[in-house]
C-alpha cells in the first residue's frame, strides 16, 4: 500500500495533468447544486446539464418545488435514468428543506444526510463545492484509481475509501483530491482501457505495472 508520501506525491501529479479540475455540474444556487447532484447519481453529469436548465427555472426554490407534482418533475427529468425515484426524492427533498431548515440548504454532513435522496457522498460533495468545508466524496472513479494504486486496502467500502484518504491526505487538499481523482478517473485511469503505458503514475502503481507486464 502506498505510503502518506506516496498517496499525496500522486495527488499532486494528478493536480499537473488536471490543474482546474472541478465539478462539471452546473447551478446558479446552492439549492439548484443539491436537485444537480441527486439527479447525477448512476446517471452522467452532461445528461444532467441538458435537463436541468429547464427544471431550476421551472423550481427557483425548495418552496416552489415542495409544492410540485411529482408526475411533472418526473416529465422534467425522464431522460435520465432512475427518474421516477428521483423526482420523489427532489419533491421530498425540498419540502424537507422547507420544513426543516427554513428553505436553506444545511451545511452540516448530518443535516444534509437527513434530506430525501441524500447519501453521504452526496453530502460531501454539497459540502465541498458549496461551502468550501474539506470533504472526499467516493464515487467509482474515486474507488477505481484509489484501489488501483493502492491508496486503500482492496477490501475497502466506500466509508472505509474516505476515512483512508483522510487520514493520508492533508485536509487541505480534500476538496482537490477528490476532483483530481474523479478527473484521472474519466480521463487516465478508466475502467475498462486504462492508459497505463503512458501513465505518469505508473511506477507507483502496482495494478499498472501488473497490466503492462501483462500486455
Amino acid at each position: 500500500m502506498l505510503s502518506d508520501e506516496e498517496c499525496l506525491k500522486a495527488i499532486e501529479i494528478m493536480g499537473e495533468s488536471f490543474p482546474n479540475a472541478h465539478s462539471s455540474l452546473v447551478a446558479d444556487t446552492d439549492f439548484h447544486f443539491l436537485l444537480a447532484v441527486i439527479m447525477s447519481a448512476q446517471t452522467t453529469d452532461k445528461a444532467v446539464n441538458i435537463l436541468s436548465p429547464k427544471l431550476f427555472e421551472t423550481y427557483k426554490t425548495p418552496y416552489e418545488l415542495a409544492e410540485a407534482n411529482v408526475a411533472d418533475v418526473m416529465t422534467l427529468i425522464k431522460t435520465i435514468g432512475l427518474y421516477r425515484n428521483k423526482a420523489k426524492y427532489l419533491v421530498a427533498c425540498a419540502q424537507k428543506i422547507v420544513s426543516d431548515f427554513h428553505g436553506v440548504v444545511p451545511q452540516s454532513r448530518k443535516e444534509l444526510m437527513s434530506l430525501p435522496g441524500v447519501g453521504r457522498k452526496t453530502a460531501d460533495v454539497v459540502m465541498a463545492e458549496c461551502f468550501g468545508i474539506p470533504a472526499i466524496a467516493v464515487d467509482t472513479h474515486v474507488t477505481r484509481v484509489s484501489k488501483r494504486l493502492r491508496m486503500v486496502a482492496q477490501d475497502a467500502d466506500v466509508l472505509k475509501i474516505e476515512q483512508t484518504l483522510m487520514k493520508k491526505l492533508p485536509k487541505s487538499i480534500w476538496i482537490a483530491a477528490h476532483f483530481r481523482m474523479i478527473y484521472w478517473g474519466r480521463y487516465q485511469c478508466m475502467a475498462r482501457s486504462p492508459k497505463c503505458e503512458s501513465c505518469p503514475l505508473l511506477k507507483m502503481c502496482a495494478e499498472g505495472k501488473r497490466r503492462v507486464e501483462k500486455g
